[in-house]
């Protein structure tokens, strides 16, 4: 389906041209996979998050109206559990392994990649879309090839999996016993306890000059000064968790949520469209600054791009 949805930081499917032949699964190597076993097991280690109301919704002044992340609002949420962590590549190599399953991206046969990650011939045999021409629509690119053929995740087994759609990633929670979380339970977890900061770990960006969060910084998209150590993805756990014990629910990786997209006035996206929270490793306060707790975006279903990932909750 063609939505025409474009979030803040990767074009939507519609936006990648002809759909190229897709990639047969038999050339997967997926010895580095995790045990499969204990990743099924994985939500008796998730957080609990005890019931209770918590100011959800911002009213910084940089927000963004169109993102419907206002007013304030105060949210009863019921107890759940939820990952410290997004989903690992070496995590879903063991899904993949023991399933056969195959991700949209691969049954596309493309999808997007970061530009900058890619060797400068990739970079200009792929299709640029209009409006971010950062990204490259890559064919063969896929979660256990995140940057195309010549790629592997393999070297990036505790990076978060990323090139993954809704459909990808219910699947895998379906697997494991879980599901994605609803967006109130997202933000109620990212904030650790702490009512209206801006950033999941304070008001300040950089406490005391500490980087706590994989974003650009520098002059976005052109030139990444790599304070913070990454130019892509970061591994898992690479930055000190929130109050709650949640890791990287700023930067990194956009994490999907189960909830339809609606900012609560009449809407111009058409299709399966979903929202995503946390802001990805392109974020930039310039371009986008969706790695304040409360931001969010849009994004439709079936697309899939090298910033896209997620984490899983359960009830109770």
């Amino acid at each position: 389906m063609s939505t025409g949805t474009t979030s803040c930081c990767a074009p939507g499917r519609d936006a990648g041209g002809a759909e190229a032949p897709a990639a047969a699964p038999a050339d997967r190597d997926l010895s580095w996979a995790d045990t499969a076993a204990e990743v099924r097991t994985r939500a008796e280690r998730a957080v609990p998050i005890a019931a209770g109301a918590f100011r959800m919704g911002s009213e910084d002044p940089d927000r963004n109206p169109g993102d419907g992340e206002g007013p304030v609002r105060t949210v009863e949420v019921p107890a759940f559990r939820i990952d410290a962590a997004c989903v690992t590549n070496a995590e879903f190599a063991a899904f993949v392994q023991e399933t056969g399953y195959v991700t949209e991206a691969e049954d596309f046969g493309w999808s997007f990649v970061f530009g900058a990650l890619l060797d400068p011939a990739l970079r200009r045999a792929s299709r640029k879309p209009p409006g971010t021409p950062w990204w490259r629509a890559v064919e063969g690119a896929r979660w256990d090839r995140p940057e195309g053929p010549g790629s592997t995740a393999s070297e990036r087994a505790d990076h978060p999996v990323v090139h993954v759609s809704l459909r990808d990633a219910e699947a895998f929670a379906a697997w494991c016993g879980m599901r994605l979380p609803r967006e109130a339970e997202w933000e109620k977890a990212a904030r650790g306890g702490l009512d209206q900061a801006r950033f999941a770990w304070g008001d300040e960006l950089t406490p005391g000059g500490e980087h706590r969060c994989n974003i650009w910084q520098g002059g976005f998209p052109v030139r990444n000064t790599l304070e913070d150590g990454h130019l892509g993805t970061a591994p898992v756990r690479s930055f000190p968790p929130n109050g709650y014990g949640l890791h990287e629910v700023a930067g990194n990786v956009w994490e999907w949520c189960s909830d339809a997209w609606t900012t609560g006035r009449a809407e111009s996206l058409t299709g399966d469209v979903r929202v995503m929270r946390g802001g990805s490793y392109l974020c930039h306060d310039s371009y986008c600054n969706r790695y304040r707790v409360a931001a969010r975006s849009a994004t439709a279903a079936e697309d899939a791009s090298g910033n896209k990932g997620f984490r899983l909750a359960v009830d109770g």
